[in-house]
């Protein structure tokens, strides 16, 4: 009997582990299944708090619908009737102390057509008239792994995308855009620009297919997204999953593997999935062969809070879900979700429930990552108070810090994945990475690379 184990017991975890007891059930493979997480809890970024009549995510909020491993998994899982979707509306761009609506017919603040241009109150005339020169500039040197800031500045010019496209793109990728490739963004852009010869006319062209997904094209559920991990730890019930084991070190044995554990006996295995953080993995592999290559990925932090009033969230902007916020305004936080108006099944009274996000990449975070709970809390309700005006003590209140947990796909992050697995590959057979760090930060993607990863290993017991 051959041995997996898994490392790490986030969504991309727990999604490899349910994949190959599916296909050690189907396919009659002799398999012995192990899950270890150094937490209590299993879930990683996804875990749900209910305080007070709200329910709070402290990490990821929902999940794209339309991704390919989502609705499979979830329908395989018996969770249909307990999903929501968000509700739909209007998204703000905070900025000279105001708020403005971006304008309709856009896709990450990047116009679908000249009207949607013309349309937008956050870019002067002369901006607006310089980003025409999409439609009669060709591209004749970037590529997928160029930067996409320098890629969008380039033909949208420099007023629209620092006013417009660069809070919201950044907000999404957590990264600033001439750092981030567009190849890890919105490779399609570059597609357009070379087939229709305008990003504007390919996005244009390709309008019903952005406009179809953009009604509750997120998905949680009824008791938040933790239902999720509930449901595959549950059916992880052929795998012995070991909570509270922090695994110290990974040595090679012959053709085997040793896992060693602060808190636990040593494991020995065939198979290994790190599905954790790289800086992790680099470390329980501990080899200067292949530091190189993770010294190229990069992560931020995040500090998340969360303030629940006894306010009708119908005091909010009519239509709004809200507001990401650009340079040089007298808040300090880089976005605020309503998330009572976005997810009705948050508030069970439909009071306030908001949520501020605060960046490692904003000028702020320095001296805010010094200050304890109470005193975020503070800063939060200040910023609550200048942007929307909206004045109470809340009842409820959530702080989450990520430190050094949000990746960054900088430029250099395909090469380096590439680099890397050519090199475990030769040192280090059926040793196998996997996670946000590298294949996609969203809930979808982690739920596709589990499965991915999982494929292979069954492939190899073939």
């Amino acid at each position: 009997m051959k041995t997996a184990v898994v490392v790490g017991g986030g969504i991309t975890g727990l999604s490899a582990i349910y994949y190959l007891q599916k296909m050690k059930e189907e396919k009659g493979l002799d398999l012995k299944l192990v899950l270890v997480e150094q937490n209590k809890d299993l879930g990683g970024k996804i875990s749900t708090v209910k305080n007070d009549g709200f329910t709070i995510e402290t990490g990821a909020d929902s999940i794209v619908a339309r991704n390919e491993g989502v609705m499979p998994l979830i329908e395989e899982l018996g969770l249909e009737d307990e999903m929501v979707y968000n509700t739909t509306g209007i998204s703000y761009i905070y900025t000279n102390n105001e708020l403005h609506a971006i304008p309709a017919d856009t896709i990450f603040g990047i116009p679908m057509s000249v009207e949607a241009l013309f349309n937008s109150t956050l870019v002067s005339e002369k901006g607006k008239k310089e980003a025409l020169k999409d439609l009669e500039t060709k591209n004749e040197h970037f590529t997928k792994e160029s930067s996409i800031g320098e890629f969008l500045e380039v033909f949208l010019g420099k007023e629209l995308v620092e006013k417009q496209i660069a809070p919201v793109l950044s907000g999404v990728y957590s990264g600033k855009l001439d750092k981030l490739t567009i190849a890890s963004t919105l490779p399609y852009l570059l597609d357009y620009k070379n087939k229709y010869g305008s990003i504007i006319k390919g996005l244009e062209e390709n309008k019903e297919k952005f406009k179809s997904s953009s009604k509750g094209k997120f998905v949680s559920f009824e008791n938040g997204l933790s239902t999720l991990i509930d449901k595959l730890e549950e059916k992880a019930n052929d795998a012995l999953v070991l909570k509270g084991a922090k695994t110290s070190s990974i040595t090679k044995s012959n053709d085997k593997y040793e896992l060693s554990f602060e808190n636990h006996e040593t494991l020995e295995a065939d198979y290994v999935v790190l599905a954790t953080p790289h800086n992790v993995a680099q470390k329980l592999l501990s080899d200067e062969t292949v530091d190189e290559d993770f010294n190229r990925f990069k992560n931020s932090s995040l500090i998340s809070i969360y303030l629940g009033f006894d306010i009708p969230d119908d005091e909010l902007p009519a239509d709004g879900t809200g507001f990401i916020v650009s340079e040089n305004t007298d808040v300090k936080c880089d976005a605020c979700t309503w998330t009572s108006r976005k997810w009705s099944h948050t508030s069970k009274n439909s009071n306030l429930l908001v949520r501020l996000f605060y960046k490692s990449s904003n000028s702020n975070y320095e001296s805010l990552k010094e200050l304890n709970e109470g005193e975020l809390a503070q800063v939060a309700l200040s910023d609550i108070e200048k942007s929307l005006k909206i004045e109470g003590k809340p009842r409820s209140i959530e702080v989450t810090n990520w430190k050094d947990m949000m990746p960054n796909y900088n430029l250099g992050h395909s090469e380096a994945i590439e680099s890397l697995n050519e090199k475990l590959a030769a040192d280090y057979p059926d040793i196998y990475l996997a996670g946000a760090s590298y294949y996609g930060v969203g809930i979808g993607a982690c739920i596709v690379n589990g499965k991915e990863t999982a494929e292979k290993i069954a492939n190899q017991l073939k």
